[in-house]
């Protein structure tokens, strides 16, 4: 558990609070959803293809890409609260800005005559340090823990992009931001694409299905140095508190768990609760990807045997496990941590123990059945 306060629209005066959560489905947008239901928020949950599974969500079905469709679906609705946790990877940034910043842009135009919105949040990651896809790491990056108040660096980036269309909506439109930098995410959200937690359990079910070890994909420099990650719940927290905090307003924040760690004294705990036997780092990276390439047999034939035979809620591999974006999580030949100054001199106290983080995840996805059962 996290050790943040709770936050319920009665305790600030307000009966008409109205969450609009952006990528209700995905790693963030649902436990987002699931934090301000249990705090007896209104939640509007907006997705393109389904309805969340929180219990207590109303769903709002549109494409994020479709301008007219969003304002068509918005119509009518006054959300006091707005979170945006989506985007959409393209083939080059160049189209990650065009088609994210228009997300935030399109998003922020359809609720703009409700004159309900007060504050907006935006949720973002580590590329606002380290760059964007098509040139990351390249240059001179800035020293680690990486402070907020960092210069952008000079590539076109489709963060920058979005936190520009945030800043010039608040500006016309009267309402606070904040901005939440988030590292690694661990949570679950079937079909989500940035998903370290729910990568790692399937594997290891793979890897204890095949007899394969549990081998670390990644860098030296990931297996021996620190860093740090992000709990979806804890990502939640901070976004609830950033909303409703006054000396929050109008602010970036890092958000990461607290606690840092190395990936050497990480993974053979990981291995012990996924029921493998681990493998670190030896001479050069193995990544997910290659090790998919070259089995004898595909991974995926492998899977939907287990998830027939054990009665898994995904029969698809591909939409439980993102093996590219977690070997460039664990492939990086950096040092990724951040700072959390800032928020702590606002006020936040969050902190989330990595270890429970994915520990908790494992068990949340055994019980939904999205992974067979480690024992």
């Amino acid at each position: 558990m996290t050790n943040t306060p709770t936050t319920r629209p009665t305790d600030l005066g307000d009966d008409e609070a109205t969450a609009l959560v952006v990528g209700a489905t995905g790693i963030a947008g649902r436990a987002l959803s699931h934090r301000l239901v249990d705090e007896g928020w209104r939640v509007l949950g907006l997705s393109r293809r389904s309805a969340s599974d929180v219990k207590g969500v109303e769903p709002v079905l549109a494409d994020l890409t479709d301008a007219d469709a969003l304002a068509e679906a918005l119509r009518g609705h006054r959300p006091t609260h707005v979170f945006l946790t989506a985007w959409a990877k393209q083939e080059t940034e160049e189209e990650n800005i065009a088609v994210n910043g228009a997300m935030v842009r399109d998003v922020l135009a359809a609720v703009r005559d409700a004159a309900s919105v007060r504050h907006v949040a935006l949720v973002t990651g580590l590329k606002h340090y380290l760059g964007p896809f098509e040139a990351y790491g390249e240059g001179e990056i800035p020293d680690t823990p990486f402070h907020e108040d960092e210069e952008r660096l000079p590539y076109p980036n489709f963060y920058y992009a979005q936190e520009d269309e945030l800043f010039a909506a608040a500006e016309r439109d009267g309402f606070t931001w904040s901005v939440h930098r988030a590292h690694t995410m661990v949570g679950h959200a079937v079909g989500n694409a940035m998903n370290i937690a729910q990568t790692l359990a399937a594997y290891a079910a793979i890897c204890r299905e095949t007899g394969r070890p549990f081998t670390f994909p990644g860098s030296a420099t990931q297996w021996d140095g620190l860093t740090d990650v992000t709990s979806a719940d804890l990502l939640a927290d901070q976004l609830v508190w950033a909303a409703t905090t006054p000396a929050a307003a109008d602010t970036a924040f890092n958000t990461a768990n607290g606690d840092v760690f190395r990936w050497r004294w990480l993974w053979p705990r990981l291995a012990d609760a996924l029921g493998v036997t681990p493998e670190g780092f030896e001479d050069e990276p193995r990544p997910l990807e290659e090790q998919v390439a070259g089995a004898a047999e595909p991974w995926g034939d492998t899977w939907r045997a287990l998830a027939e035979r054990e009665g898994l809620a995904e029969p698809d591999l591909d939409r439980v496990a993102s093996w590219w974006h977690t070997d460039g999580d664990l492939g990086r030949d950096m040092e990724c941590l951040t700072d959390q100054t800032r928020g702590r001199s606002a006020g936040w106290v969050g902190y989330r123990s990595t270890l429970d983080s994915f520990l908790d995840t494992f068990a949340e996805l055994e019980r939904l059945r999205v992974v067979p059962a480690a024992r």
